[in-house]
């Protein structure tokens, strides 16, 4: 089991993440650095994947930007934590569905240690709560080297998840888990990003198989 490097980015935007992402990527496939998680925050945008494109999904009332992860359209904004595990998947793992499995089950585990029951549903991929969808995941894959990940709605502003629909999706199938009254944790912890962040690293090493290293900050062109 090796190690994975934890790197907190704060709130970046999409677009200069999706260009670092692309950047890590590449240099992992090299071996010039180890397995990456990225924990980021971005400004509001929809990022709309491939087969919304194909699908000709329209988003009103939203900024927008096109995406080479899997998938249709996903919300992204400020209370949404968001992971990206620039990982080098060994042979024994290389299987997409099972790598977003194991994505879904480390969102369940750490919603778990949070006292919140969350679980899979078959109609779309991701994690569930009190019949809601607060976990969304989409990945790209280059040389068996992931980049994009996994986005958590924890306290997200108004109700711009649950107002955006399109690509077979229905308003309101999305939400957070502030709008869903989870506001602390079973210690009485506010139910922040940083707390998120703290469950999903002491969740990392069963679900990815990674062991994480101390958090480090991001900044731009680093090697992690």
């Amino acid at each position: 089991m090796g190690d994975i490097r934890i790197l907190r980015a704060g709130m970046v935007e999409h677009t200069v993440m999706a260009e670092e992402m692309k950047r890590l990527q590449q240099l992992r496939i090299e071996d010039k650095i180890p397995d990456t998680l990225i924990l980021v925050e971005h400004p509001e945008v929809v990022t709309v994947g491939p087969k919304a494109i194909r699908d000709g999904v329209v988003v009103e009332g939203y900024p927008t930007v096109n995406t080479d992860r899997g998938g249709g359209i996903t919300w992204h904004g400020p209370g949404q934590l968001v992971a990206y595990p620039i990982i080098k998947w060994g042979v024994d793992e290389q299987n997409i569905r099972a790598i977003i499995g194991r994505l879904e089950d480390w969102a369940i585990d750490a919603l778990a240690e949070l006292g919140i029951s969350a679980y899979k549903d078959s109609t779309m991929q991701g994690a569930w709560v009190d019949g809601y969808k607060i976990c969304s995941i989409g990945l790209s894959f280059l040389n068996w080297v992931s980049r994009h990940g996994m986005s958590i709605n924890v306290c997200t502003p108004g109700t711009r998840v649950e107002d955006l629909e399109g690509c077979g999706m229905t308003a309101g199938i999305h939400t957070s888990l502030s709008q869903l009254g989870y506001e602390t944790d079973p210690q009485g912890r506010e139910m922040g990003l940083d707390r998120m962040e703290e469950v999903l690293i002491e969740t990392c090493e069963k679900n990815l198989g990674r062991v994480p290293l101390e958090p480090m900050e991001w900044t731009p062109g680093m090697l992690a």
